[in-house]
């Protein structure tokens, strides 16, 4: 299904600025819709030859809907869209008219245009059509609070039709809550209270206010209520603006343990303020929640960090006895052993600084790789490069790939690049030329590249140096820390791993890890395809 921009650029001449208005029209037009009882129907005009193209529709939560079947992307025209061609031409919203039927479905017509104000602050030219289809086959008496509906319904109609709604956003604020059902309360130009819907009445009542609203300010109401004097003075204020015409953004009431989101309107048809709408909604087990998460979110970090000092203090141990132990063979054991739990503590002192269960991975491989060139047991000075990136990783796979790169790039380290003393072992004569190759040797490098494709993460740690003896096992072959990488990637990682010689010298050893469903990417910020 095509986009609304998509829609409106294939087959209308609008401006970007419309486009946009009409999108901040559809992301709030609930409201409307579901005051209104009515499906709503963003129609725009085709190539000024009397057709109309839907571009986007909502259906009430309200009431039962008019149309069964989707309607965007419709194009229609002749004695269909009379109504909304009266709307486009005259700049009125269109009420009269004889029900209509769509299928068994009898509804009522009505079209209101759509305008946006120029940089002025005038009503420009109308760029738009709403059409509002009511389903009369449950049509009844009205209640108090159907009545209340419409009339506000058809207040924000008219402020459509003058380009005042919907208010401008707030960063951040997102359009789901509180809704109409969730509890409506209307004021008049005072601020005082006309009207309150069962449902705000009830979560006012979980405030502490037991009274009726009807006939009392808001705007103290709100300063009274709230347990916070800020907090409370905000949500007054919040009040107040809405009827000076302004559009504050959503404010929260605590009191009596209990928490009521605020969304304040102003009521402007016709550009005469006459009041406000106030939406209200009762998050106080949304809040409970969210302090939960955020408890166990610390606890999880202070475990983390506990982790991340107990291996600190495993690798002092281990490297008290290293200092200890007169065997060389033990000694190289125990320090290897002591790089491993460091490079496991790196991954957990990471997770105790983030608020979820994964880490920047770039900066550990940058750390690792730092540590190898300082601890490797080798005379030559070996630089380090990382190309690419790992992005954001799982706390699961980031533990052990972190041991798996610190395995590799010790080994490229030691084992890659031969001591001087290994090199002129065997001189060449005097009067032997000098290779050109020896006169511009590179310079000692490991290099890990990481990049994702496909779901899966791809990891190379590639040297310059003297590449794998020429006996050496790919499958089996190498020492305790190549066993370790193997038995980690294909088990803990469920990868693969291959080492090989590389095309232009020196030894490569290429990986593949699986990523989890909804992995992140740092360059994206989004999850990963499932």
């Amino acid at each position: 299904m095509s986009t609304l921009r998509d829609l409106a650029e294939e087959h209308t001449a609008l401006r970007p600025a419309d486009i946009d208005h009409l999108h901040r029209i559809a992301g709030d037009w609930q409201l409307l819709s579901d005051l209104s009882f009515a499906d709503l129907l963003l129609w725009v005009p085709v190539d000024g030859d009397g057709t109309f193209l839907c571009v986007a529709q909502v259906r009430p939560t309200t009431a039962p809907t008019a149309y069964l079947d989707d309607q965007v992307g419709r194009i229609v025209g002749g004695a269909e869209v009379a109504h909304l061609e009266v709307a486009h031409r005259q700049g009125r919203i269109w009420r009269e008219g004889d029900p209509v039927w769509y299928g068994d479905v009898p509804a009522r017509h009505e079209a209101i245009p759509v305008r946006l104000r120029t940089g002025d602050g005038e009503a420009g030219e109308v760029i738009a059509v709403v059409g509002r289809d009511t389903n009369l086959s449950t049509a009844r008496t009205p209640s108090q609070l159907e009545l209340n509906y419409l009339t506000t319904a058809d207040d924000l109609a008219q402020m459509i039709a003058d380009g005042t709604f919907p208010p401008p956003r707030h960063p951040g604020e997102t359009t789901s809550a509180p809704r109409v059902g969730d509890g409506l309360v209307r004021l008049d130009a005072n601020g005082k209270v006309t009207y309150a819907s069962p449902n705000a009445q009830s979560a006012y009542r979980r405030l502490g206010y037991a009274s009726h609203l009807v006939g009392e300010d808001l705007a103290k109401l709100h300063r009274r209520l709230a347990g916070d004097p800020l907090e409370g003075t905000d949500a007054g204020n919040a009040v107040l603006a809405a009827l000076r015409g302004e559009a504050p953004p959503r404010r929260e009431i605590d009191a009596r343990g209990a928490t009521m989101l605020t969304r304040a309107l102003p009521l402007m048809p016709a550009g005469v303020p006459i009041g406000a709408l106030v939406l209200v909604r009762d998050i106080t087990e949304v809040r409970r929640r969210d302090r939960a998460l955020i408890t166990k979110d610390a606890t999880i970090r202070e475990i983390h960090h506990r982790v991340k000092n107990n291996l600190q203090t495993v690798a002092a141990l281990l490297r008290l006895q290293a200092r200890r132990v007169a065997m060389p063979e033990a000694r190289v054991a125990l320090e290897e052993s002591v790089r491993r739990v460091a490079s496991i503590a790196l991954v957990h002192e990471t997770l105790s600084l983030s608020s979820d269960e994964a880490v920047e991975f770039d900066g550990i491989v940058d750390r690792v790789a730092s540590a190898a060139t300082e601890v490797a047991a080798t005379e030559v000075s070996v630089g380090m490069r990382r190309r690419g990136t790992f992005g954001i990783l799982p706390a699961e796979i980031a533990t052990s790939l972190v041991m798996v790169l610190n395995e590799l790039l010790l080994n490229a380290v030691e084992h890659g690049f031969p001591p001087a003393d290994e090199e002129t072992a065997a001189p060449a004569p005097a009067d032997a030329p000098r290779p050109e190759a020896e006169v511009t040797a590179p310079r000692p490098e490991v290099v890990v590249t990481a990049h994702r494709a496909r779901k899966q993460l791809h990891v190379t740690v590639t040297d310059n140096g003297r590449g794998l003896p020429e006996q050496f096992d790919a499958e089996r072959g190498g020492n305790l820390g190549l066993q370790i990488v193997r038995a980690l990637v294909t088990g803990e990682l469920r990868g693969t791993i291959e080492l090989r010689n590389g095309a232009d010298g020196g030894t490569e050893a290429a990986i593949v890890v699986p990523l989890a469903r909804g992995t992140t990417d740092r360059l994206t910020g989004r999850a990963g395809p499932p």
